[in-house]
């Protein structure tokens, strides 16, 4: 197989490091992929995300369940970053529960063993 893309040269404006990143952008990167892969995954980026073709709320559980972890485990170091993630996290969580036929109890949601209910 041919790779045809060209090198980036090494001191190019746009490429950094991964050890001069800090890790606050590292985490909040991460948990922004988390975010929009489960919005994906409920259908929210569709007009109507009950007929979504990308709707697959097994994969958004899990999507969920690991940005609910990322942002529970690191909100200490998050700084101003932490409220807008954990409020994105509570508004996937209710997403989830409005989408699901059959209801999780309270505490059972998807990440909620992480944040506890989310009504």
């Amino acid at each position: 197989m041919s790779y045809n893309a060209s090198p980036q040269p090494e001191n190019s404006p746009g490429v950094r490091e991964l050890e001069d990143i800090p890790s606050v952008e590292v985490i909040s990167r991460a948990a922004v992929m988390l975010m929009s892969a489960a919005a994906e995954r409920l259908g929210l980026a569709d007009p109507d995300p009950d007929s979504s073709p990308h709707r697959d709320l097994d994969e958004a559980r899990r999507l969920i369940t690991a940005l609910a972890g990322l942002v529970t485990a690191s909100a200490e170091y998050l700084g101003l970053h932490a409220a807008p993630l954990r409020d994105g996290l509570q508004s996937l969580q209710k997403a989830f529960r409005e989408a699901s036929a059959v209801p999780d109890a309270p505490g059972q949601g998807p990440g909620e063993k992480y944040t506890g209910p989310v009504h």
